[in-house]
């Protein structure tokens, strides 16, 4: 069976509706996908509903953005009890920062003599708005050639619009997913500064995975990962991370990822659900 469990949809970042996705998935010969939008699952009802009309498994997901050490880490969340109101709230406290960390970019740009409004960046988000979003509105004033330049001339650590975004650890976002019964996930991993440095606190707070399988990643990568999750003893998971056309290079369902990988999440999954959930706070705001 072909799986992708690393997908996005216009309920955050993607190009593609739920629903488009998972018809896109179908086409493509997917059997099974997790829909895993940044910060948001309001696209999960959508998505589980064409997947019973498409014959397509749907797993619920989320990717939490996180930071250490002043470099981004993402924490994916899988098998969530994701209507719960305590997890609903903290979810729209962080999309709420991010729409303030928008603004804050939108506004110095525009003290640079940068001729882009907030009102066009937030049509320009269908769901959760977030820097790409920023980015496509220097594309489109014509500031940037594309979304990677924006970045690299405005947007990133260094660039004259970056603003910081709110602190949520690695630990803080495991601790989240594992609040609605989740198994947590560390995404896209190759990039992470001080990775095997990182990964043993990640472990002590109950990671249960890492990305192995994940869009372009070469055989010495994959193989470095792989080793990593069986000395971790984490399940190695993997998939596109699908945007849309002419975002990742890597098209829906192209990377292999083993049924036991999923087979081992669900399982852990439902072990969890055997006992109380523990409870989470988000950490207090930092501006």
């Amino acid at each position: 069976m072909k799986i992708d469990l690393h997908t996005h949809s216009t309920a955050s970042d993607g190009l593609y509706t739920p629903a488009e996705l998972v018809q896109k998935a179908r086409e493509a010969g997917l059997g099974l996908i997790a829909l895993t939008d940044h910060d948001t699952t309001n696209g999960l009802e959508e998505a589980l509903a064409a997947g019973q009309d498409n014959q397509l498994e749907v797993i619920p997901g989320i990717e939490v953005n996180t930071e250490v050490s002043e470099a981004e880490v993402h924490v994916l969340g899988y098998f969530l009890d994701y209507q719960q109101p305590a997890f609903q709230h903290t979810l729209q406290t962080l999309r709420d920062l991010r729409v303030t960390r928008a603004q804050r970019m939108v506004a110095k740009l525009q003290s640079l003599g940068i001729n882009i409004t907030w009102e066009r960046v937030r049509e320009l988000a269908a769901g959760a708005v977030g820097r790409p979003h920023v980015a496509a509105a220097l594309v489109e004033g014509g500031y940037a050639e594309n979304v990677a330049d924006a970045f690299n001339r405005y947007l990133g650590r260094n660039g004259p619009g970056y603003v910081p975004r709110y602190k949520l650890a690695p630990t803080d976002a495991i601790r989240l997913i594992n609040s609605v019964h989740g198994v947590a996930v560390l995404a896209h991993p190759a990039g992470i500064p001080d990775l095997e440095r990182l990964l043993p606190s990640l472990c002590e707070s109950d990671l249960a995975g890492i990305e192995v399988y994940y869009g372009e990643y070469e055989p010495k990568t994959v193989k470095y990962l792989k080793n990593l999750a069986d000395c971790y003893a984490l399940i190695p998971t993997g998939g596109s991370d699908f945007h849309g056309p002419g975002i990742h290079t890597t098209l829906l369902g192209a990377r292999q990822v083993p049924e036991e990988s999923v087979a081992r999440l669900r399982a852990l999954a439902a072990q969890r659900r055997q006992k109380p959930a523990p409870s989470f706070e988000l950490p207090p705001y930092q501006a």
